[in-house]
């Protein structure tokens, strides 16, 4: 792979930042309310050798599930099924002749699960590879609501390093709009967080001498990444519009976006092999499942007391987490709508209004400090030119853009800093935006 000097990513990067203000721009309008995904109850897998794009000008080989006859994506198609449904993958082996490497899936979380076909693996049944025919049938029925992982069960080590993993979505019973069949897991928005890191050598080697070639590597000890996605794309790609024809193999984008008092549904995975300490500004979110179990003591019966609030997600390997986020402005101490003329109505006693969630005990009080002009300071992309929420005001030239229904914006991202970056160039990596939009506009 043809590596970039410092230079042309710092050029690279500019260029990214300018570029992205149309698709920005086309995804604050263009709606959708669920994760995308595949839906169904039967779906054809193919394991392929294709590509990724990076921020930094890179180009990495990854081994990805295609969807039917399609390329292979990064990471496989999120299934969304329904909780009670039986389904079935098959799953063929079109990883080219000359790796000789079987591949599988397995589904944590999910139980009963039974292989047919195929060829014997060490966990499950695998498709060779070597007879296009060689297929490997996966059945299971989705007894249990909630956010799981899939990922290659054939030397996951490497396969799953590759990129052979992927999401279910189960659906409850309830509906829709509920993570779980209890009604304290209602939500307004929903979002995929499929964390995962890639060490762009392991990728090199396969690419340039094969396989054979990591064996005399100790590519397992001295791991070291230098790439880290949200959703299989590194920022600022993640805040693209989803299906960018420009990433032909990375379709799935993370951008969130709620209203005050909306309660966004957070589905992380922790897709690779190492944690992640998934931070998310703006206020704190409640932790309400792991694996698919909800946090109650009692089953249907205490409700989520085991639940719990943090402001970091940790993401475990191999582990999922369901957390509800809600940003209400509750006590920062003045009127997020500014001084234009309204009203703050709380007429069920929630404290809050009953249509715009302004808190209100602290309508109309003024913000706190005097902002310098507009020209005396650099505010970058997400300024709308005003601290209130939904209003905007004339900016420099070349500010502002990437935020057209004047919300508020907060960065999401790890923890761990050098997950910020692609290539050790700032900013990048496991990052994106999370965008407080004011009442009435539209959220995807």
């Amino acid at each position: 792979m043809k590596r970039v000097t410092k230079t042309m990513r710092d050029a690279g990067l500019l260029m990214i930042a300018v570029a992205a203000l149309l698709p920005l721009l086309l995804f604050a309008v263009d709606a959708d309310a669920m994760i995308d995904g595949v839906s169904g109850t039967s779906f054809a897998f193919t394991a392929k050798a294709d590509h990724i794009s990076t921020p930094d000008g890179g180009s990495v080989l990854f081994w990805g599930y295609a969807n039917g006859n399609g390329r292979a994506q990064y990471p496989g198609p999120t299934l969304i099924v329904n909780q009670g449904d039986t389904i079935t993958i098959t799953l063929k082996n079109k990883l080219p002749n000359q790796l000789s490497m079987p591949v599988s899936i397995v589904f944590p979380g999910q139980e009963g699960v039974t292989a047919a076909g195929g060829t014997t693996g060490l966990l499950t049944q695998e498709s060779s590879g070597i007879n296009l025919t060689d297929t490997v049938t996966y059945t299971f029925t989705a007894t249990r609501a909630g956010t799981y992982l899939y990922h290659s069960g054939t030397r996951p080590e490497l396969q799953v390093e590759m990129g052979l993993i992927g999401a279910i979505i189960v659906r409850p019973y309830a509906g829709a709009d509920q993570a779980y069949n209890d009604p304290a897991t209602q939500f307004d928005h929903e979002y995929l967080f499929l964390l995962s890191e890639m060490d762009p050598r392991i990728h090199d080697l396969v690419e340039f001498q094969g396989v054979a070639a990591l064996e005399s590597t100790d590519y397992l000890s001295d791991y070291f990444p230098n790439y880290w996605f949200i959703n299989g794309r590194n920022a600022p790609d993640t805040m693209f519009a989803p299906y960018a024809k420009w990433l032909p193999t990375q379709p799935y984008n993370c951008m969130p976006m709620t209203h005050p008092g909306d309660r966004m549904l957070m589905r992380v995975i922790g897709a690779g092999r190492d944690l992640h300490p998934f931070h998310h500004h703006g206020n704190h979110s409640r932790v309400i499942a792991k694996d698919g179990r909800l946090l109650e003591s009692d089953p249907g019966v205490s409700g989520l007391d085991l639940s719990y609030e943090v402001f970091t997600i940790q993401s475990v390997p191999g582990k999922t987490v369901d957390a509800i986020f809600q940003w209400t402005g509750k006590g920062m101490g003045w009127d997020i709508y500014g001084d234009t003329p309204h009203d703050c109505v709380d007429g069920d006693g929630d404290g809050f209004d009953d249509t715009t969630h302004e808190y209100c005990a602290d309508h109309g009080k003024p913000f706190p400090v005097n902002l310098p002009g507009d020209q005396e300071l650099t505010f970058g992309g997400f300024w709308s030119g005003s601290p209130f929420l939904g209003s905007s005001e004339p900016l420099p030239p070349g500010e502002g853009g990437l935020n057209p229904n004047a919300g508020f914006a907060f960065m999401w991202h790890s923890h761990t800093e050098k997950e910020m970056t692609n290539y050790d160039i700032f900013p990048g990596g496991m990052m994106t935006m999370m965008i407080i939009n004011p009442p009435g506009t539209i959220v995807p």
